[in-house]
């Protein structure tokens, strides 16, 4: 996909009563984010967090798969995770991508919430073209941000399955988002 990014955002999140929190990384959502990144071209994988520690456990994590026994005992997942990039923000993820690419950025939130007005999965695709390059951005904890979703260029709707449960793992949900894009191409 061209000129597609992923961002997993940290912050600003949600915690369950709805305010803006900063979350932890959980470091299987690296590998399998940038694991469906490879698999389905997005161009990058961004992880978002301005807390330091955060960032140094990311970059641990990126280096013994990227540069240390990780990588020669796993060239594929060696693969993945060099698409990772960590910054402190999401405005930083936009610049870089604006540098990398000479491009405008369309940012794209997802949420699983309901009764918002969103725009359907294949109208983000349709898009998707050469004049911009798009981010798309999900959420750990309880979600993105109201604030952080209302800066957004378009919100995405949710993942609908079939029985109305609606609570899945964000590496679940990129997966899918992906995969689904990918069969609108």
């Amino acid at each position: 996909m061209n000129d597609v990014y992923l961002a997993l955002v940290h912050h600003p999140v949600s915690n369950k009563r709805g305010e803006t929190i900063a979350s932890a990384l959980t470091t299987i959502d690296l590998h399998d984010i940038a694991r469906a990144a490879i698999t389905f071209g997005v161009r990058g994988f961004f992880v978002v967090t301005p807390l330091t520690d955060q960032q140094v456990l990311a970059h641990e994590v990126i280096d013994h798969w990227t540069r240390g026994k990780g990588g020669e005992l796993n060239p594929f997942r060696k693969q993945a995770l060099e698409r990772i990039r960590v910054v402190p923000s999401f405005e930083a993820a936009v610049a870089e991508i604006m540098q990398e690419t000479g491009k405008p950025v369309t940012t794209v939130a997802t949420s699983a919430a309901e009764g918002k007005t969103t725009v359907p999965l294949a109208e983000v695709v349709r898009t998707m073209g050469r004049e911009k390059a798009h981010l798309i951005a999900f959420g750990t904890a309880w979600g993105l941000s109201e604030a952080f979703i209302n800066d957004c260029d378009l919100l995405m709707e949710p993942i609908s399955g079939v029985n109305g449960y609606n609570h899945l793992s964000v590496r679940s949900a990129v997966s899918i988002i992906l995969d689904r894009m990918v069969s609108l191409l």
